[in-house]
């Protein structure tokens, strides 16, 4: 098993925000977590990536990464840890890259932040941008110059240079239209593929969820409420709150599923 999470808790000022029983997730497999603004679904990816304690927050339970309790890491193990095994993309990627550097600097830089020598950069970043379809000339360009799918997709290629575990996507793709939601999509599938990289995958929209995901967990007001086989999910959901949310997808003819 690649990430193994146990009773998972995370609290601020003695009020818990989030509970995880259980979340296992193997190579290659993609878990899809749902639920409404507030589910404690961006609260759980936080805990996950060990960015709970700049908020103030408390993470108790375990969390074991490819054999690994990461709840017990110092500061400087998890800087270790972050971006070179687990690594996390958000709905605007565009916002976490320097506007004052280019697109080919910053991801030279980061890549030798996390111990590559110069000779292997180059090359690392031409397969990286080729795997998610973006030409080697966007590295002359910086952030504002490019779209928000291309500034998605950059980021999906760091992910592919640095060879992550597992990849945290934060709404990925609801800041985009359906044409470049797709495409997201799409690279997201070929990461898994080519690499075995497990992915999170978390929306609010369950149709978007449907496309990509394996497993699924339901959350709301910060308690998973349903979890299971993305056939079982979608096919037999077990509690209201699921159904309700799949009756709220979206198809051709106006109808709800």
């Amino acid at each position: 098993m690649m990430l193994e999470v146990r009773d998972l808790q995370i609290s601020y000022r003695d009020q818990v925000v989030a509970s995880v029983p259980t979340l296992d997730l193997e190579p290659g497999q993609v878990l899809g977590i749902a639920g409404e603004s507030g589910s404690g679904k961006s609260q759980t990816a936080l805990a996950l990536m060990g960015l709970t304690r700049y908020a103030n927050g408390v993470v108790t339970g375990s969390m074991v990464l490819d054999g690994r309790e990461l709840l017990t890491l110092s500061p400087r193990q998890w800087r270790l840890v972050r971006g070179r095994d687990i690594a996390m993309i958000l709905q605007s990627p565009r916002a976490a890259l320097n506007p004052t550097m280019k697109l080919g600097a910053l991801f030279s830089r980061t890549l030798r932040l996390h111990g590559m020598t110069k000779d292997q950069r180059g090359p690392r970043m031409v397969q990286a941008l080729a795997e998610v379809v973006l030409d080697a000339e966007i590295l002359d360009r910086y952030p504002h110059e490019i779209s928000g799918g291309q500034a998605q997709r950059f980021a999906i290629a760091l992910v592919a240079a640095l060879r992550v575990k597992v990849l945290i996507a934060d709404e990925p793709t609801s800041a985009l239209d359906v044409t470049v939601q797709a495409e997201v999509i799409d690279v997201l599938r070929n990461l898994r593929d080519r690499h075995g990289t497990a992915i999170i995958f978390i929306s609010h929209d369950l149709s978007v969820i449907g496309e990509l995901a394996d497993a699924v967990m339901v959350m709301r007001d910060g308690a998973v409420v349903e979890q299971g086989s993305a056939e079982s999910v979608f096919n037999q959901p077990t509690q209201e709150y699921t159904r309700m949310l799949l009756a709220a997808i979206p198809v051709i003819g106006g109808r709800s599923r």
